[in-house]
């Protein structure tokens, strides 16, 4: 994903001291230990922008709800219910599933805080797992009901960054997961942008999401003179077409969530209406409470609805298409060097580049699946999926091998995730197998907030 290099066959690729230090056909390296890919497909890891990690206690539970019905029973009910271990154990599993299915950086959207002990408790799940990561903190609870005028708890926010973030040249960094004036009202909105930008927390937050988008958040913003540059707004499903030429024209970045957008009625993910402002979106999974949680199917969903939307207008209009709407090698990019740079990593991570961390995987090609191998990105996108991915390393150190996490007990993890979940959905006195379907929250869907005072 080198621009620079392009793809190259039968490459060796040097690492010394978790950098990537060589890339070319022959090298003298004796002393080194091998790694042996040939036949695979050696890429940069997978960068993953917008993720709710703590929600994996919930897989699955989800599929059928819309976004209404996520927010009721998972921002109205389930999230009030989670222990600090739970917060620790679902941030360590979640991060895992990620290493499994080659996501090596993390946005982790961390927007269940509800004490001190559950923001210690999710940077360290983080930390144990051995992500790449950054912790974007985003409030308890409490605080996210929309549409809300509860504070923030800026002085947890400041012993966070105080504790884990006084470096920032660890795996983890540090970010501000806003709500934003479509779940909190514009003043509430002001003093966290504001705080956070003191603060130098770069933010993300969600925009443009379904009904609560059609607000004109991002307007709204501007209209405070709050859009910073390098800020990632999360969906832009519902945004307007001004409001996405305000985020290219201040420096932003935009996260598609293709998949949960499509399924939960969010509107269509905005990856051509980003393009067409001179935007890279990036690629992100949200929730796996509804889908799953690789960034292959993530690829798949986001080319095959942008693809969707051009070929539905060139049917109505009896044109026939001679190019797609997005290649598979533009959105590869979307999943690893476009996302490295939203996070600020753009220097770091998301390519094969010399003088660049060894995020790395290995993707297997020799199943019935794969083969014969013709053209690799495309096999990438549309025949990738975890299983494949032989190996991961990051900052050159593999933390999965032959197909294996490394130094994961599995059966242990499973029986205290099965028990966590067990005891979480007994406290919420909910069902886990799909049959809860909760009345939808419609609150701000009908209205402007505009300073506190609910105008409809």
């Amino acid at each position: 994903m080198d621009p620079a290099i392009g793809d190259i066959a039968n490459c060796n690729v040097l690492i010394e001291d978790g950098v990537i230090a060589a890339i070319g056909p022959e090298m003298e390296a004796d002393d080194a230990e091998t790694i042996d890919a040939r036949g695979g497909i050696l890429l940069p890891g997978f960068v993953d922008t917008h993720r709710h990690t703590w929600q994996c206690l919930l897989r699955n539970a989800a599929v059928d709800w819309s976004l209404g019905q996520y927010l009721a029973g998972v921002r109205g009910k389930m999230g009030y219910f989670y222990s600090a271990d739970d917060m620790y154990l679902a941030n360590y599993l979640g991060a895992l599933e990620c290493l499994d299915s080659g996501i090596t950086t993390l946005y982790d959207w961390s927007h269940n805080n509800n004490t001190p002990d559950h923001s210690d408790a999710a940077v360290r799940g983080l930390i144990d797992s051995g992500i790449r990561a950054v912790f974007g903190y985003g409030n308890a609870n409490r605080e996210w009901i929309p549409v809300s005028a509860e504070p923030t708890n800026f002085e947890d926010v400041r012993r966070i960054k105080t504790r884990y973030f006084s470096s920032s040249d660890g795996l983890l960094t540090m970010g501000f997961a806003a709500r934003g004036p479509q779940y909190s009202t514009l003043d509430v909105s002001e003093t966290d942008f504001r705080t956070a930008h003191e603060l130098g927390l770069p933010i993300t937050v969600h925009a443009g999401s379904g009904h609560w988008g059609k607000t004109r958040p991002v307007d709204r913003l501007r209209s405070r003179g709050l859009l910073y540059a390098d800020t990632i707004y999360v969906h832009c499903c519902t945004l307007a077409d001004d409001e996405m030429s305000m985020i290219a024209d201040t420096g932003g970045h935009v996260s598609c969530a293709p998949e949960v957008e499509l399924n939960m009625g969010q509107g269509w993910p905005a990856t051509l209406r980003a393009l067409a402002v001179g935007l890279e979106p990036t690629i992100s999974i949200d929730v796996t409470t509804s889908i799953g949680g690789d960034m292959f199917s993530a690829m798949r969903a986001m080319m095959g609805a942008a693809r969707a939307q051009m070929n539905a207008v060139a049917l109505a209009e009896d044109r026939v298409l001679d190019k797609p709407a997005v290649t598979s090698r533009a959105v590869a990019g979307f999943a690893t060097l476009a996302g490295a740079r939203a996070c600020g990593l753009g220097d770091r991570v998301g390519s094969v580049t010399v003088g660049k961390s060894a995020d790395l995987i290995i993707l297997r090609t020799d199943t019935v699946g794969m083969m014969p191998l013709n053209y690799p990105i495309g096999a990438l996108i549309e025949a990738g999926n975890p299983s494949l991915v032989d190996m991961v390393m990051v900052a050159g150190n593999v933390v999965k091998r032959d197909g294996r996490l490394i130094g994961v007990d599995l059966p242990t993890l499973r029986s205290r995730v099965s028990q966590a979940r067990d005891d979480l959905f007994r406290r919420a006195n909910a069902p886990s197998d799909g049959s809860w379907l909760p009345t939808p929250h419609v609150g701000g869907t009908q209205a402007i907030i505009d300073d506190g005072v609910l105008v409809r």
